[in-house]
């Protein structure tokens, strides 16, 4: 009997956490959703910026890595990190991969190296040589 009562307690359990996870995923901003980008004319590091970055780091309201960035700087240099002229591909990456400050860190599992690469690629794209 003490079984049964056990596994109906963690079922009970398990469907609150379940419950409480989706009414979650509906308060979700819709600024933080991913961008939707079909990839045809545009360079590899461009889509893969919108896929992992620009609900973060994008234009509009509500993009809390732009947000800070933008309190950080006060306009010494753009909040967009694709309008930024002074950023290296070593700093992109250290970043993605350690975090900073509230950013989290990416995996490779998550972001790949050659996806990283190429957002980095993308980012530095306006810099002087």
């Amino acid at each position: 009997m003490i079984k049964i009562g056990m596994r109906l307690a963690i079922v009970c359990c398990c469907l609150v956490a379940a419950r409480a996870v989706a009414a979650q995923e509906q308060r979700i901003p819709s600024s933080w959703t991913t961008a939707t980008v079909s990839g045809e004319g545009q360079p590899r590091g461009y889509v893969e910026y919108q896929k992992f970055c620009s609900m973060c780091h994008g234009e509009g309201g509500g993009k809390p890595g732009t947000m800070a960035l933008q309190a950080k700087y006060k306009g010494a240099v753009p909040a967009l990190l694709e309008k930024r002229t002074d950023l290296t591909p070593g700093l992109i990456k250290l970043y993605v991969r350690n975090g900073v400050t509230v950013m989290p860190t990416f995996r490779k599992t998550e972001i790949s190296d050659a996806d990283l690469d190429a957002i980095a690629a993308y980012l530095t794209r306006n810099n002087k040589h």
